[in-house]
């Protein structure tokens, strides 16, 4: 039995978190963290485990988790993640990173986009990046793994065929993507307050998006050559989910059966990731850990379509996806 402790295990990923590993057959929670002010009984903190589970959420020690766990599912921001990976890989755990302190392998990029120094390279330097319909067999070796970003997960998901082919053009990928209120995490704000989300759709992070480096080195790795992308987020009055709309250009005249069939042939053994006839929505799969995807041709265009849960594909299941994969179980477990 693999024994997990979660780190920032009070916010939204943490919350799903628990509530998967529950389910899980295989592994089990043995020690849960945050901050002091967000500590407490989990009953308390997240009414919805009352009778489910009755550990407590409590300041870090990191005596005790080495005693404790095998693996830290680290669910902390950005910028402060890095300060605690090396101090958990050192206590010998294995590390599923949720933030993207270890996903950018250029630390000029890192730093531009997300304004703070870099302080853990070597630990950078062995990170494997964690989808694993991508790369898996570095997942099955590595002791670290940089959880995807949400939006990534999304966009890559619906390119990742076109680009392994050579069938687009690399220097004028457009995706656009709209997410639910969630994917601005658990503390609010005015811009996310009810009022002003309900009935309401917008763009942010116009040209600045922290995810779109991300998208651009991962799909360069795809390709095998530079990729430039154009990535717009918007954000809708609905909780959890992301659908992505990805525009590209054919290198030459490809039917629509021909990208159907290079689809469902990509993702055959894939078991989270559903190729559709039709556009998918986020209703669709929320609450799990699959990626539906649609692809098609308009206009000499190539329109791929991805819906995720953030939380689940874009988060938390994902990161459980990367544990499953790195302890070599199945990889399926307490996923469906």
């Amino acid at each position: 039995m693999i024994r997990v402790a979660i780190i920032g295990a009070s916010g939204y990923t943490g919350a799903e978190s628990i509530k998967i590993l529950l389910g899980h057959s295989e592994a089990e929670l043995a020690y849960l963290t945050a901050l002091a002010e967000e500590c407490g009984a989990v009953a308390d903190v997240f009414p919805q485990f009352k009778g489910r589970c009755d550990l407590e959420i409590e300041p870090l020690d990191l005596d005790k988790l080495a005693q404790t766990a095998d693996v830290a599912l680290c669910c902390l921001p950005h910028k402060v993640s890095m300060g605690f990976v090396p101090k958990l890989l050192g206590a010998g755990l294995k590390v599923i990173d949720f933030s993207a302190d270890y996903r950018l392998k250029d630390v000029s990029v890192y730093e531009k986009f997300y304004s703070v120094e870099h302080t853990d390279h070597a630990n950078l330097a062995r990170a494997a990046f964690g989808l694993p319909e991508l790369f898996r067999e570095k997942i099955k070796d590595a002791d670290l793994v940089a959880n995807p970003g949400c939006f990534p997960t999304g966009a890559l998901l619906a390119i990742a065929p076109l680009l392994k082919e050579g069938l687009i053009k690399t220097d004028s990928i457009i995706v656009n993507s709209v997410t639910g209120a969630s994917g601005a995490g658990k503390n609010p704000s005015s811009k996310f307050h009810f009022p002003n989300m309900n009935e309401n759709v917008f763009a942010y992070g116009i040209g600045v998006h922290r995810h779109m480096p991300e998208i651009e080195q991962i799909a360069g790795e795809v390709a095998g050559s530079d990729v430039t992308v154009l990535f717009q987020p918007h954000v809708g009055p609905f909780d959890r989910g992301i659908l992505s709309t990805v525009y590209s250009e054919p290198v030459k005249a490809v039917s629509d059966e021909q990208l159907a069939q290079l689809y469902d042939d990509f993702y055959d053994a894939e078991p989270f990731v559903q190729t559709r006839a039709d556009a998918p929505g986020v209703k669709d799969v929320v609450g799990t850990n699959y990626c539906h995807v649609f692809v098609t041709s308009v206009k000499g265009r190539i329109v791929s379509f991805s819906a995720i849960d953030n939380i689940v594909k874009g988060a938390s299941g994902q990161a459980i996806q990367n544990m499953n994969v790195a302890f070599g179980l199945q990889e399926t477990l307490g996923l469906i």
